[in-house]
């Protein structure tokens, strides 16, 4: 009776035992869950994946406090994700349950943006990210920030090569040092090759540099700063200034009827300034020998900007070259040369060309007038061209 007693106590002992052992196998996990303004979110779904073998874990919700717990997870290594309105919306992976209390897993989206911006800054400088900022990320997350990343830093040294090469090329311009200033352009156009502003400044480089040459350096320069200003044309082909420093280029390297079109074009796309494109018209065309052409477009640069002085005095030079003389050798000007003149001395009496627009006058035997009361008579003349 005795040994019956026995056995049946230590079978109860034994049955404790293991009844202990499986109980402590079970394990929890709780945490809170705050959204990104920094405030609980009530209702966020927890999903737990095991991770060292299968098995899926639902059910949990947070309270309107944002606090969830799941009791009953076998002891176990574990990915814990929070998901909001269906999306994941961060994870956790390597829990390891143990046990004891809850393992606390808690997330904070607001931290976590701050967190995703500091990942982005270490990636960029060329850093190690730490477990902490791993947190919730993949392998293929990783590796997908470390691409953009590296992208980044990259496009960051090509911009600054670029910027580099365009500020020189603008310095060397300013120093007139422009061998130094075309290669500087032509640099930058190397770097980023869709830049109009680029090629523009390559052309003018290249035209400031042809003054200083000549011969064949002289003109192969030309060329390349004709063949800049069709790149930048072609880029931008709806700047009016590209057009008329183009057409400057042009004219330079005698090719005058190309050069008439881009003036024609330049005035077409901007039509406030057209008294200033017209007016380098007239001037190309009377350089040229056309004079005829060259009246027409010095009127029309009067037309479209009346306030335009030297255009006037361009108008009564041009003009004078149609004068006739009498047999008493009296000249005889055109209609309207004159006019042009006393236009001038009007809008602009102490300009530069005041006294040979007088000496003109005189020679004509028109009236000159010394004083005007014109409002606009010390508004200064636009810069040429």
């Amino acid at each position: 009776m005795l040994a019956r007693y026995r056995a049946h106590v230590l079978s109860l002992a034994s049955f404790c035992l293991f009844s202990s052992a499986a109980f402590a196998q079970i394990t929890a996990v709780e945490g809170d869950v705050k959204g990104p303004d920094g405030q609980p979110v009530k209702g966020a779904s927890i999903l737990i994946e095991r991770q060292d073998m299968k098995g899926v874990y639902k059910g949990a919700k947070t309270d309107k406090r944002g606090h969830y717990i799941y009791n009953g997870l076998p002891i176990g290594t574990y990915k814990i994700s929070v998901i909001i309105d269906g999306e994941v919306r961060d994870s956790l992976e390597k829990v390891r349950t143990t046990m004891g209390d809850p393992v606390p897993v808690n997330f904070d989206l607001k931290a976590k943006q701050a967190d995703a911006a500091a990942v982005q800054k270490t990636l960029e400088s060329g850093g190690e990210l730490t477990k902490e900022q791993e947190r919730g990320l993949t392998k293929e997350q990783i590796e997908a920030l470390q691409k953009r990343a590296k992208e980044n830093r990259e496009a960051m040294a090509h911009n600054k090569a670029l910027n580099d090469a365009f500020n020189g090329g603008n310095e060397a311009m300013l120093a007139k040092n422009y061998q130094a200033a075309a290669d500087s352009f032509s640099k930058a156009t190397e770097l980023d090759a869709k830049q109009p502003s680029v090629w523009a400044s390559l052309a003018e480089a290249e035209g400031q540099l042809a003054k200083t040459q000549t011969g064949a350096d002289q003109q192969a320069s030309l060329e390349k700063g004709i063949a800049a200003f069709q790149k930048a044309i072609e880029l931008k082909p709806d700047e009016p200034g590209y057009h008329n420093n183009y057409a400057l280029a042009l004219a330079n390297a005698k090719k005058f009827d190309e050069a008439q079109a881009e003036l024609q074009k330049a005035a077409e796309l901007d039509p406030k300034n057209a008294g200033r494109y017209y007016y380098n018209l007239g001037a190309l065309l009377m350089n040229t020998g056309q004079n005829g052409p060259a009246c027409q477009a010095f009127e029309k640069s009067i037309q479209a900007d009346a306030a335009y002085a030297d255009a006037e005095y361009q108008l009564g030079l041009c003009l004078v070259a149609k004068a006739t003389t009498t047999p008493d050798g009296k000249v005889v000007p055109p209609p309207g040369t004159v006019e042009a003149f006393q236009k001038y001395l009007e809008l602009a009496p102490t300009g530069p060309f005041a006294q040979p627009a007088k000496d003109m006058l005189a020679t004509l035997g028109g009236t000159v007038q010394t004083q005007y009361q014109n409002p606009d008579a010390k508004k200064a003349p636009p810069k040429k061209k």
